[in-house]
């Protein structure tokens, strides 16, 4: 019964048995709202019982409401098992050597129907089999560190990852890629930015919006972009490499401490913020748009700095927040508080006292803007200059959750908070500049006559495909 109805339950049970059809029959579905063909695929234990859903012949899944359905007539019968085709890499004198760190995202996998899990293609065979590309760009090893979720991803793993990352570049290594989950990608990126300086190779991470299984999936493509970044590119950074546009144009490289993701799904949701990225990737080539950036050296030389203070809070101001939430950081021991503040780098007037006592505690206390672009400004209004009387340090351009990864950095270093402020506000790695380059913010707003041609240019004259609730 269990393996003919896998997952079903309820109406979804009483339908298949019904039509006396099972899990991975081919189908034939009518519906009150149309047609469907496909093969049915098993539920997870978590789902619904009120849907069946169908692997359509694109490639994508539906899920058909039963009480929609008025038939449906089996066609035939494949039970599905995706496995990765394993082959062995190839090994040339004359490719670089590129080393792929895992830590637990899955940028070339399947999907498992079956079981409903995924299955990683991480090994140098799995990978050279779910993408041969890769054969013709690098020789590739691969070390799988951690496997967890990029929301798991925190201080123990930085570290891990720093000092591998150290170890592989002293041995020889021509480019460094991580593969990571997207969600936390540039919390990850700015403090291994911090952490790694004056690396003479690129350090790339690399992550998928999308899984394998769906053909729209980016994982491939971002993958052959990472490896031609980390095997051809002058640019000796810590990058992020993910789709530039919503369509298979090209790769853009964002500096790790200038990065963050913008949309929850569109494959193109990393920006670089308040400047512009580091350079496009295509297959065949990487184009820099700017040349202010570290260069490819021979040598082997890097500096580790694997530091991170754990008791470091990132605080979001919002209207009527109450004075406790500062008090209460301080009770339990946190040494230092960013605030990603209003406008120019403003709180309300009766968090005041709590900040000041937070100062005087010695907690370190450091103000960014929640409007992601643009500089803190705490000099312009009477509220910025009394915030700075109490103890509050304004951090330029510093993005909001670059400035926690680098103030947890610094007090991991030390506790004297005349060395942290120092840390805090010398440039190390771009996350402060001086000043936004008039293309380093561009928001179009959708409806605008102007914009809306625009697009209309650039998508053959058909707008492009709105983000859906999943």
């Amino acid at each position: 019964m269990n393996d003919l109805y896998k997952g079903y339950k309820g109406r979804g049970l009483d339908i298949l048995k019904k039509y006396k059809v099972r899990v991975w029959s081919e189908v034939s579905i009518k519906t009150t709202r149309g047609g469907f063909q496909g093969i049915i695929l098993p539920r997870s234990e978590y789902d619904d019982n009120i849907h069946l859903v169908l692997k359509l012949a694109n490639g994508y899944n539906v899920g058909i409401d039963t009480q929609t359905i008025t038939h449906i007539k089996e066609l035939g019968y494949k039970e599905a098992h995706y496995k990765i085709p394993e082959k062995e890499f190839p090994i040339s004198e004359d490719k670089p050597n590129i080393k792929l760190f895992g830590t637990g995202g899955t940028i070339a996998s399947r999907l498992d129907y079956r079981t409903g899990a995924v299955i990683p293609a991480f090994s140098p065979g799995e990978l050279y089999g779910a993408v041969p590309e890769l054969a013709d760009i690098c020789n590739l090893t691969t070390e799988k560190l951690f496997s967890v979720f990029s929301e798991n991803m925190g201080p123990d793993q930085y570290k891990t990852l720093a000092i591998a990352i150290g170890e592989e570049i002293r041995q020889g290594i021509d480019g460094i890629v991580i593969g990571h989950g997207t969600d936390t990608m540039h919390h990850t990126a700015s403090a291994l930015a911090f952490m790694i300086q004056n690396s003479p190779v690129p350090i790339v991470m690399v992550g998928s919006q999308r899984s394998s299984d769906r053909p729209s999936s980016d994982a491939a493509l971002n993958l052959i972009h990472a490896t031609t970044t980390a095997s051809q590119s002058d640019i000796a950074e810590v990058m992020v490499c993910m789709f530039g546009t919503t369509s298979d144009d090209y790769a853009l490289l964002h500096r790790g401490t200038r990065v963050r993701k913008m949309h929850s799904s569109y494959r193109s949701t990393f920006r670089t913020i308040g400047d512009i990225p580091l350079a496009t990737v295509r297959r065949d080539c990487i184009t820099p748009l700017r040349h202010d950036y570290n260069r490819r050296r021979q040598d082997r030389r890097v500096d580790i700095y694997p530091y991170f203070e754990e008791r470091v809070t990132l605080l979001y101001y919002y209207p009527n927040m109450h004075p406790d939430m500062i008090d209460s950081l301080v009770e339990n021991g946190y040494r230092g508080i960013v605030i990603a503040g209003t406008g120019l780098g403003h709180v309300n007037k009766p968090l005041y006292p709590a900040i000041e006592r937070a100062s005087k505690a010695g907690v370190a206390i450091y103000m960014t803007v929640q409007t992601l672009w643009g500089f803190v400004h705490m000099f312009v209004y009477e509220t910025g200059r009394d915030m700075q009387k109490i103890g509050v340090i304004p951090t330029e351009n510093m993005l909001p959750e670059v400035a926690y990864i680098k103030l947890a950095w610094a007090l991991g270093q030390t506790d004297d908070l005349d060395r942290v402020k120092e840390i805090m506000l010398t440039p190390i790695c771009s996350e402060i500049t001086e000043r936004e380059p008039f293309n380093g913010y561009l928001i179009f707003q959708g409806g605008i006559p102007e914009v809306e041609a625009f697009l209309k240019t650039r998508t053959g004259n058909k707008p492009p495909e709105p983000a859906k609730k999943k």
